[in-house]
């Protein structure tokens, strides 16, 4: 859309812009005409609600009204006969692929934004993050997720600490890091749970803890035959069931399948280079072969991020084709494809030394430099790399405005222009997916390489401050959205703790001093093992069943609630069947005179 400042100079002083729609440069008057009033015949009448929603909360309700906007009778976009619509098509879905609309984002709020950030990452202390401020500002979804952030962070601590005389003092000595892999079980159960009761303080004091999802609306790309829902009765498109199963199975299933193949090919790559790397470092014994053995684990590492990135938009046009109805739907299968892949991509490797080739030394190495060089990376691209990017546009955006020599005010316009070009942030998934990647490494092999925690903790430190920065100053501002937990990544972490068990049990099997227990009898010492997993996947399952999800005081508010609903549901339908009897006491008092 080309802005132009006579535009921007005709607002009332008192707009607050929300959200921008930027059209393509060559988009006909007819076309602009029938968006504005598809846009403005959603509207509804009501008060001003300025104090009671918060600016993030306006934005949403905007995004949903634009997403929400379905064709009925129209057959295509006036203006473009070959952009075809059908009854049910999201017209904004439409739109973008088109190339009539660019792109759809909310403004910051510039003012607000500086007070954020002068309590969040501006000044480099050791302190809490105002998540309450941060929910205010981008929603309850980012607001979790930093939450979170700074609560695994603190919680790595005791890991580290306690990991750090492991390492320093007793690096060979595996019967006594049975005692460390023991507190590393309980260690991952607890904090987990705990996470759950503190998740539940906040989005109770949010009032997002109770959301319903059963009557979620459909998601913008899901397309079908307009129809009425059943339950709802509400018209929306209708897509059988069947179809998006035989989608999953039959195309779906077997990419992913063929997709894992291709990274255990990969990975025996890696294990030739390996090999190639020890044989030159044995034949001449010289100080740059003994660094050129951490070459094949830091190609590997590099391979293993572009893969993972290259497969995630496979994965993302798969479920997007697999046209889930809801949201949530579309995530959850999102997150399965991705999770399945990552974690063979990464660990897959240090399964195959630890098991198969049991070679102790070459899966700390290769441990140590996958977490580090992956931590490394990350900081790169997600950061560094689109802030000195942004820093740049930024500088040719003032040039250009100064250029202008306007008489008038071109702040609203230097923003718009200078936020249209930043990148879009795109959720919250690659953030816990790293914070998955992380926790595995940190658990499943934590009596191999007790360090790990600490150069977790190390990393997370810079990680709030970085992830702060590009939400502030790299991305364009996100469209808050509700949540009332961190959804299915919290199930991803409980399972990633139960495989630890198994992994750090069958580790502690393997160790030398274990099996001078049992020089004579392997089936001896493979029962003990089996009996150790299962005791403590046991005390795993039964201090998750002990500690509530819940806080106590959130459980009786909630019933309080509960019980105050039903009492005023109670009292309406009292009150309705009183009026409904005085009725009909009337009605058959003037039977009787007449």
């Amino acid at each position: 859309m080309k802005v132009t400042l006579s535009a921007l100079d005709t607002y009332e002083s008192s707009f607050t812009p929300l959200v921008v729609i930027e059209l393509a440069q060559d988009v006909k008057e007819e076309t602009k005409e029938w968006l504005k009033n598809r846009i403005i015949a959603k509207k509804k009448d009501g008060d001003n609600n300025d104090d009671f929603l918060t600016m993030a909360e306006c934005q949403f309700i905007i995004k949903h009204e634009l997403e929400n906007l379905r064709a009925k009778d129209e057959k295509m976009i006036p203006g473009y006969p070959q952009a075809k619509l059908y009854p049910g098509k999201s017209l904004l879905r439409r739109l973008l692929t088109s190339g009539i609309v660019i792109q759809v984002f909310p403004l910051h709020d510039n003012e607000a934004l500086k007070k954020l950030e002068d309590t969040w990452y501006t000044r480099l202390a050791l302190k809490y993050q105002p998540i309450d401020n941060i929910r205010g500002y981008f929603g309850e979804t980012i607001a979790l997720y930093f939450g979170f952030l700074e609560y695994f962070t603190f919680a790595l601590i005791p890991m580290a600490v306690i990991g750090l005389p492991y390492y320093l003092f007793v690096w060979e000595d595996y019967d006594k890091y049975v005692i460390f892999a023991s507190f590393n079980l309980i260690w991952s159960t607890v904090i987990l749970e705990v996470w759950k009761r503190g998740c539940a303080n906040m989005t109770y004091r949010w009032g997002t803890l109770v959301m319903k999802r059963q009557f979620e609306e459909p998601r913008p790309g899901f397309h079908g035959v307009l129809g009425v829902n059943s339950i709802t009765g509400r018209e929306e498109p209708l897509y059988p069931s069947y179809k998006r199963q035989l989608r999953i199975y039959l195309v779906s299933l077997p990419f992913v399948c063929l997709c894992l193949y291709f990274s255990l090919y990969v990975m025996m790559i890696y294990f030739d280079m390996e090999i190639w790397a020890l044989g030159l470092h044995e034949n001449s014994g010289s100080e740059w072969t003994s660094v050129l053995l951490y070459v094949p684990s830091i190609i590997y590492a590099i391979v293993i991020e572009i893969m993972n990135r290259l497969y995630r938009y496979a994965a993302e046009f798969l479920t997007s084709w697999e046209n889930h109805r809801l949201e949530s739907a579309y995530q959850n299968h999102l997150i399965l494809k991705v999770l399945v892949f990552n974690f063979l991509n990464c660990f897959a490797s240090l399964f195959y030394i630890a098991f198969v080739l049991k070679d102790m030394k070459l899966l700390r190495q290769s441990l140590a430099t996958l977490l580090i060089t992956s931590q490394i990376l990350n900081q790169i691209v997600e950061s560094l790399l689109p802030y000195w990017l942004q820093r740049k546009h930024g500088v040719r955006v003032k040039r250009k405005v100064q250029a202008l020599k306007a008489d008038i005010d071109t702040t609203l316009y230097e923003q718009v222009i200078l936020e249209k070009e930043m990148g879009t942030y795109m959720g919250t998934f690659d953030d816990y997916l790293e914070l998955f990647l992380q926790f595995g490494y940190v658990s499943l092999f934590s009596c191999v390489y007790p360090l790990a925690a600490a150069f977790a903790v190390l990393n997370n430190f810079t990680e709030v401050n970085s992830d702060a920065l590009k939400m502030c100053r790299v991305f364009k501002r996100p469209f808050s959205e509700p949540s009332a937990s961190i959804g299915v990544w919290q199930l991803a972490f409980e399972t990633m703790s139960v495989i630890s068990v198994v992994t750090n049990c069958a580790l502690i099997g393997m160790s030398p001093q274990v099996n001078a227990v049992f020089p004579e009898s392997k089936t001896d010492l493979i029962l003990i093992v089996v009996a150790v997993e299962h005791a403590l996947l046991a005390l795993k399952f039964i201090l998750a069943f002990a500690i509530p999800d819940k806080p106590r005081h959130i459980q009786v508010k909630l019933a309080r609630l509960e019980f105050e609903s039903l009492e005023a549901l109670k009292q309406q339908q009292m009150k309705l069947a009183a009026e409904n009897l005085k009725e009909e006491s009337r009605v058959s008092g003037k039977e009787k005179e007449t």
